[in-house]
Parts: C-alpha cells; structure tokens; sequence
C-alpha cells in the first residue's frame, strides 16, 4: 500500500529531523559501536526511538529493521517491514556537516514500495512510491539520459577504484565526485546531478532501500554488483555493493567490473 505508506514516512522524516536538529553535531555525544560498526551518536538514537515508537504504532504489522535497533529474525516472517537509517552519514553529522540524511523505507516481500531520504538540512525531501515515479520537494526528477562514461560525474568513494576490481586492472573513465551518505548519494543520482554511483563494499539494507526505490521510479537501473537486481529484508540485511544510474551508464560500469574481485571495506 505505498499510496498510503508515503505520507507516513514524509511525516516521520519530518519529525526526525525536527529531532537530530535539535542536537549541534560535534557537540552531540558521540561512541564507536562494537566490532567496528562505526560510530553512533545521542541524535541517532533520539530518532530511532522516536521512529520506532511513531512507525510500529502506525502500521503493527509491519516488521523492523534499523541500524540502531538490535536485530530480529520476527521480521522474517512479515509481508511488510520498515527498513530505517535514523541518520544515514553519521560521521558527517558528529562534524557538524549538513550532509546528512534520514532513509526511511517500506518493502513489501522484498521489494520496496514506498521510500523518504530527507536532508533536514539542507531542505530537500526525496519521495517516492511505487508506479507513481519519484520527485524532491513535491517536483518530479529523473535520472541523467547522460551516455559517455568517460564525461559522466560518477559518485564513488576513492577504494572502488583499486585496480583489481576492474577488467584488465584499470577502472573506466569518469569523473569521480563523493558524498559522505550513501542514501544522499542515491538520491543525487536520482534527481540527475550525478550519472551514477557505485559501492562495491557489502552494503546494508538500511542504507540503501530508500534510494533503490528513488532510482527505479526516477526512470534509472540499480543493482548489486553483479547486476542483480535488489532484494531487502534478507535474513543477513548485506548487498553485494550497489551499481546505479542511468541504464546505459549503469551497463558501462557493469561491464568494466570484474565479477572475481572480492569487495572491499571502504565505502
């Protein structure tokens, strides 16, 4: 039901990020989680509350999946499920940068059918719902009909360009351009600025099922690094990284991967 779902989310988004503006980045305390995770501050936590309280009060059927809340496998067995970033670009925030963004998400058997990646900050709302496209503050956007790579802004962290992920270790031509949100990434590649993105790291669901949806309504092709297309709420909620942008720029980089290499760690 995304046509309903939707004014959920924007609401929710709206409210988180009256939340994590109230905190002042650098000031806001902040830890590493465990085994490496990253790091997560008072504002993520803020919000995830709120969320989950406002969201499961909302739709109790629907199961949960979030990065700030302990995992559980009772949303295995449910139609639908909420997948959350309380605040995706954490470390961005913790510096006090307005690059950051809240992805909030619904997928229904796997696919997702209503999605919100909202900058506070920077005053941009990306919505989208299945089969009614895709558009940032209530204005429809579309992907780039760009076709050369080698002349295409592509967003990608400076790791997927090592040499052994590459056919004949040398990555293609383009211009590499960064953000430090992977939701805010998509969401760019979505509304055209950027022809593309890429992160060939294992990637989690959370940081990507809101953006998968803005990619697909604003007329791009996303998928796993092999080219598969995206499935959430998986029992272990890792992609394969993510390839994404328009379909002829998405083949360019697909095509100049090579599917032996293993992934890497960084984004």
């Amino acid at each position: 039901m995304p046509a309903t779902d939707l004014p959920l989310l924007v609401k929710a988004a709206e409210l988180a990020g009256d939340i994590a503006c109230r905190f002042t980045g650098p000031e806001a305390r902040s830890w590493d989680k465990p085994g490496g995770a990253g790091p997560v501050t008072e504002a993520d936590l803020a919000v995830n509350a709120m969320l989950e309280d406002m969201l499961q009060k909302a739709r109790p059927g629907y199961g949960w999946l979030s990065e700030e809340t302990e995992d559980s496998a009772a949303r295995l067995s449910r139609e639908r499920v909420f997948i959350i970033d309380p605040i995706d670009g954490t470390r961005s925030f913790a510096q006090g940068s307005r690059t950051w963004a809240h992805s909030i998400a619904v997928a229904e058997r796997g696919v997702v059918t209503a999605a919100v990646i909202y900058l506070p900050q920077r005053d941009l709302m990306y919505t989208a719902a299945k089969g009614q496209g895709a558009a940032c503050n209530g204005a429809p956007i579309r992907v780039s009909s760009a076709l050369d790579l080698s002349i295409t802004e592509v967003l990608a962290a400076k790791p997927n360009l090592q040499a052994h992920h590459w056919l004949g270790g040398t990555p293609p031509a383009f211009i590499r351009s960064y953000r430090p949100s992977l939701a805010y990434r998509l969401a760019k590649v979505a509304d055209g600025r950027f022809g593309a993105m890429l992160t060939l790291r294992p990637s989690w669901e959370w940081d990507i099922a809101a953006g998968d949806l803005l990619l697909r309504e604003a007329g791009g092709t996303i998928t796993d690094r092999t080219g598969t297309p995206l499935r959430f709420n998986n029992p272990a909620p890792r992609l394969n990284g993510v390839v994404a942008g328009g379909s002829a720029l998405h083949r360019a980089l697909l095509d100049a991967l090579d599917q032996d290499s293993p992934g890497i760690t960084g984004h």
